[in-house]
């Protein structure tokens, strides 16, 4: 198994001479999982000396990655893009992987002889997971805020029992756990000052997607508590990060059970699809029915 970092893709040359060091002059399809080929897709489509046949997207973060690198620019993709991340058959595992997360943050937590209960949790984006965040730590008897940008999420979060704020600095004053699920950099180098003191930060995703703690740097000093705690410190102020600011969860397996083969069966259609078929490039979802047309993701 190759160990890859994000940095690797986002360097055209780098992303290319590793794709021909693999699969030199032959069809190949991409399997992404975080939108880690996006800024680099054009320059393998138009330079690999094999065939790009198409991609592969396993996740929001990814499906993002590809809506914003493509579409927000108002351009088509090389190539076709299937994604599974808005699948309805990725609904369970995503519920799943928000009680993982849950269950892994309260682990860290624990292992400073601290406990969640007493301690008010901000949720911080009110999609798929950060729903099933909020309510794992609410049948935990945690109070939940939660904070979304989208105004028709707070108020579906306030429908469903949770206090809302309609600012990310108001989500955050007081709350001793924070919970971030946007994929979208839920906390930048301004947001850090607003964590109440003491509080524990958690991740469902990398790190560099989720938290600017690169802008940190200098302004805070680090030092490791526990295993996978770390604690800024600078006068006056502290907080802890939960797994380096990666997905909490990936510290306890993020197992979801037999649920994940329901995305993987979806994940082994859209790869046959792109290798027996020729597709329009553009970002795509798969069809309900074998044989129907392909539907955009709206």
């Amino acid at each position: 198994m190759d160990g890859l970092a994000r940095k690797v893709f986002g360097d055209p040359e780098q992303a290319l001479a590793y794709v021909e060091s693999r699969a030199a002059g032959q069809r190949l399809t991409l399997l992404d999982v975080g939108g880690y080929f996006a800024p680099v897709l054009e320059h393998l489509h138009a330079r690999f000396s094999g065939e790009l046949v198409g991609v592969v997207e396993d996740t929001e973060n990814g499906h993002q990655r590809y809506i914003e690198r493509f579409t927000g620019q108002g351009k088509k993709p090389p190539c076709p893009i299937f994604s599974v991340a808005r699948s309805p058959l990725k609904d369970p595992e995503d519920y799943l992987v928000g009680q993982s997360v849950v269950f892994s943050t309260e682990a860290l937590v624990r292992s400073r002889d601290d406990i969640l209960n007493g301690r008010p949790a901000c949720v911080i984006g009110y999609g798929k997971l950060g729903r099933s965040i909020a309510a794992m730590l609410h049948a935990k008897h945690v109070g939940v805020t939660v904070y979304d940008v989208d105004p028709v999420r707070r108020v579906q979060a306030l429908s469903q029992g949770y206090r809302t704020a309609a600012t990310l600095a108001e989500a955050l004053s007081g709350a001793g756990i924070v919970v971030c699920a946007t994929g979208n950099l839920a906390l930048r180098e301004d947001d850090f000052s607003r964590v109440s003191n003491g509080a524990y930060i958690a991740s469902v995703t990398s790190s560099d997607d989720e938290l600017e703690l690169s802008a940190l740097n200098g302004l805070y000093s680090r030092t490791a508590v526990e295993p996978n705690v770390t604690r800024y410190t600078r006068t006056g102020h502290y907080f802890y990060v939960l797994a380096d600011g990666n997905a909490v969860n990936f510290l306890h397996g993020a197992s979801v059970g037999a649920f994940i083969l329901l995305v993987q069966a979806e994940i082994v259609a859209a790869l046959a699809l792109l290798a027996t078929g020729s597709h329009d490039p553009d970002i795509c979802e798969l069809p309900p029915q074998s044989g129907s047309g392909l539907r955009l993701p709206g």
